[in-house]
């Protein structure tokens, strides 16, 4: 419990921000080991003073520890010893373990009154060869209030520990830099120019001078070391009532401010997100645009192909009505049966199947193209992966569901449209406008047997009307010539009808396509352009609370420095 009336103040605010800061975290969906940092660092208050000791496994931990403590309570060996933490407390009972709720946690009891207030980690290595160890150490190090940062004479400040450094200095954790094994400098020189190395490396990560003290386990368990004695009036100071309190109500506003650095890169790495997403998105909005009007062309080269074949009908009729309608054909004009079977033979030929091949072409490349086309999209949408920084956050997963939605529309066009069922329907549409032109002639029957039964009935207009001209006699004679006009004009008539038509039931069935592929398009795309303006709105206030938490975060930083002599430390509740 802290007496002092200004520390309870403090440690009153300060539970109520790490309070907010963990509500902050929860409703900003920040990943789940970063809101149990919130929720330790409340812990940390109520914990015992954690001086914590970490370094590589071959810096000399264990002997380190051994020797600081003045016992034989860890054991020492030149392999890693340590496969877990152990957290070294005061007890009557030597040697006694007691279980923890983490698993990889141990606490030790050592009857050692320089332990009172205080508990000791001691951590696996910081380059540990079973990463798992390292994770370990990794994780504890938000918990610590002071951090022994132990390196090597005959290796010291290696990268890994530089590493490691940095993650200190990133939760704000005050650091003591210690270089064991300093028996092995042989002369004053040797030892001030690595005292000299690892303040410079220290100083570069940490941006300040930490103390740096060279000490020899070996020497101090053998008889004393002057660099132990230095150390540990260093320590003294460093644990007194005073800066015990101010290092234990710090602490968790280092973790606090990380934690809010962390969300902030997070809502920065989410807007620029959106904004990329949001680029993506105009253009496929884009890329419809040119697929259309890519489409338009394409429908415009197949028109113009029906076209010229309608118009070499045309040329084949015209040569037919004059080869036929003349006074050298009585006998065959007297004949309309046999004169339609040959005007279909001659005139009509392959034009119903070469429209009908036409027909089935220009579907097949336009349900080619729509389909390339959502495989774009597909394709588009598998390559957007969030950034690392916004990983298992609620954000992602609600980003990842929207996109897999557009990307399931994408898959289920792909999967449901296939080309015979669209051609299909395009050709029951043309062939429904067809009997609106011929009536029931082409009832039950294909698109290119409509044709021919259009053509065909205007083969038996021209025909009935030459035969009905015929009965007059040889009036009908003297007619024959403008019977064989108007058999042209009549045969112009009926392909124009049937160019016009053919036409605009390609062009609306065109038109209804897309506006279906539009429309499945928007459909897809709509949940999550509402989702990127409530998340822009969302990103905008909570830009705003965190400043907030962050200016009262460093408002008691400040505070907790300007703590007085008169500050009484906490007492230990574990």
């Amino acid at each position: 419990m802290l007496v002092s009336s200004p520390v309870q103040h403090l440690l009153s605010r300060e539970r109520e921000l790490l309070g907010d800061l963990q509500a902050f975290l929860e409703s900003q969906g920040a990943p789940p080991e970063v809101i149990d940092h919130a929720r330790t660092a409340t812990r940390m208050l109520d914990e015992a003073f954690l001086l914590v000791v970490v370094g590589e496994f071959n810096a000399g931990k264990s002997s380190f520890v051994n020797a600081l403590l003045g016992a034989q309570v860890l054991p020492e060996g030149v392999t890693p010893t340590t496969d877990r933490i152990y957290v070294l407390v005061h007890g009557d009972t030597p040697g006694q373990l007691e279980p923890t709720r983490d698993p990889f946690v141990s606490r030790l009891t050592h009857p050692l009154p320089s332990l009172e207030g205080v508990a000791l980690v001691d951590t696996p290595g910081t380059n540990a060869i079973i990463r798992q160890h390292q994770a370990l150490t990794e994780g504890f190090l938000p918990r610590a209030d002071l951090v022994l940062f132990l390196t090597s004479a005959d290796r010291p400040f290696t990268e890994s520990e530089r590493q490691f450094l940095t993650l200190a200095a990133r939760w704000g954790r005050s650091v003591v830099m210690v270089v064991n094994k300093a028996d092995l400098l042989e002369t004053p020189e040797q030892a001030e120019q690595v005292r000299t190395f690892v303040e410079t490396g220290a100083r570069g990560v940490l941006g300040l001078n930490p103390p740096v003290f060279l000490v020899s386990a070996r020497r101090e368990q053998r008889g004393g070391d002057a660099g132990f004695a230095a150390l540990r009036e260093a320590l003294r100071d460093r644990l007194s009532e005073t800066e015990r309190a101010r290092l234990k109500l710090a602490s968790p506003l280092g973790t606090a401010a990380e934690l809010l650095g962390g969300e902030e890169r997070r809502s920065e790495a989410a807007r620029a997100t959106l904004q990329e997403d949001l680029a993506i998105l105009h253009d496929l909005e884009r890329q419809r645009e040119r697929h259309r009007e890519t489409m338009r062309g394409e429908l415009d080269a197949q028109l113009g192909r029906v076209g010229r074949l309608l118009s070499e009908f045309e040329v084949r009729a015209d040569k037919f009505i004059d080869d036929k309608l003349r006074f050298g054909n009585l006998r065959g004009l007297m004949n309309s049966r046999d004169l339609e079977e040959q005007f279909r033979r001659e005139a009509v030929a392959e034009l119903p199947a070469a429209i009908e091949r036409q027909f089935g072409a220009m579907i097949d490349r336009f349900v080619e193209s729509n389909l390339h086309f959502w495989e774009d999209v597909q394709a588009l949408l598998i390559r957007r992966q969030p950034s690392s920084e916004v990983a298992r956050t609620r954000f992602s997963y609600d980003r990842g569901a929207l996109l897999e939605g557009i990307g399931g529309s994408a898959r289920e066009q792909l999967a449901t449209t296939t080309e015979h069922q669209l051609a299909r329907q395009f050709s029951q549409d043309a062939e429904d406008a067809m009997k609106g032109v011929i009536g029931g002639l082409a009832g039950g029957v294909g698109l290119g047997a409509g044709v021919g039964a259009l053509i065909g009935a205007t083969a038996f207009d021209f025909t009935g009307g030459i035969l009905a001209g015929l009965t007059l006699g040889s009036l009908g004679l003297l007619l024959l010539p403008g019977k064989r006009t108007q058999a042209h004009r009549q045969l112009r008539q009926k392909v124009a009808e049937l160019r016009e038509t053919l036409e605009r039931i390609v062009r609306r069935e065109y038109e209804q396509e897309q506006e279906r592929a539009d429309a499945r398009l928007n459909d897809a795309t709509q949940p999550y352009i509402r989702f990127t303006e409530q998340q822009r709105e969302q990103l905008g206030s909570a830009g705003e609370r965190s400043a907030e938490l962050r200016s009262r975060v460093e408002a008691l930083q400040a505070e907790v420095a300007r703590l007085g002599k008169d500050v009484t430390a906490p007492q230990p509740t574990q």
